[in-house]
């Protein structure tokens, strides 16, 4: 799995893309950080005894597209009309559900572990992709605190934080040009 930091930053980088011209409230912010590093909560089925390869284990429904459209579509509403941004609900439960899909698709570019129940609960299948170029993190801060960490954290740079800078950039160019110019309003 990349990082719970790289997580937070891909959901950052599409909660830019995604937003609309208007200001937004530090609870959209928010959840674009948590949202993304949520499916990683499945770690605590450790504690209850169920292995990683249970479907609800590591990596397993929480991982999903299935989840991450049916939290998105929790989300997206209540966010929407918690900040009095009612209109946008569809867009919030679009944009939330496509950045939680974003984990378990990051997940499954990994170089280890079980791969991702991407079709759950239809198929429990665990998959990766064809390639899998982002070093899988070390789990725990001893781990991480190592020279694999380190390894692991200039891969994701190049792999993810770099991309999501540009998709931020990209994001800020084509939003300007929509924006409404202030002269022409007189």
């Amino acid at each position: 799995m990349p990082t719970i930091i790289s997580h937070a930053i891909v959901g950052l980088s599409l909660g830019h893309a995604g937003k609309p011209l208007k200001p937004l409230p530090k609870s959209y912010w928010l959840v674009c950080i948590l949202l993304p590093m949520l499916p990683d909560a499945d770690v605590i089925a450790f504690v209850f005894g169920i292995p990683y390869a249970h479907e609800f284990g590591h990596r397993g429904f929480t991982h999903s597209l299935f989840f991450a459209v049916v939290l998105g579509f929790i989300t997206g509403p209540t966010i929407a009309f918690m900040t009095d941004n009612k209109q946008l609900w569809l867009r919030f439960s679009i944009t939330f559900s496509l950045l939680m899909a974003t984990h378990g698709l990051l997940d499954a570019l990994t170089n280890g572990g079980l791969g991702i129940a991407l079709l759950a609960p239809f198929d429990h299948t665990r998959y990766f992709w064809p390639i899998t170029p982002i070093d899988v993190s070390p789990i725990g801060l001893k781990a991480f605190i190592s020279d694999w960490g380190l390894r692991v954290l200039k891969n994701e740079a190049v792999l993810i934080w770099i991309p999501s800078l540009m998709l931020i950039i990209i994001s800020a160019l084509i939003r300007s040009l929509f924006k409404p110019n202030q002269k022409d309003s007189r």
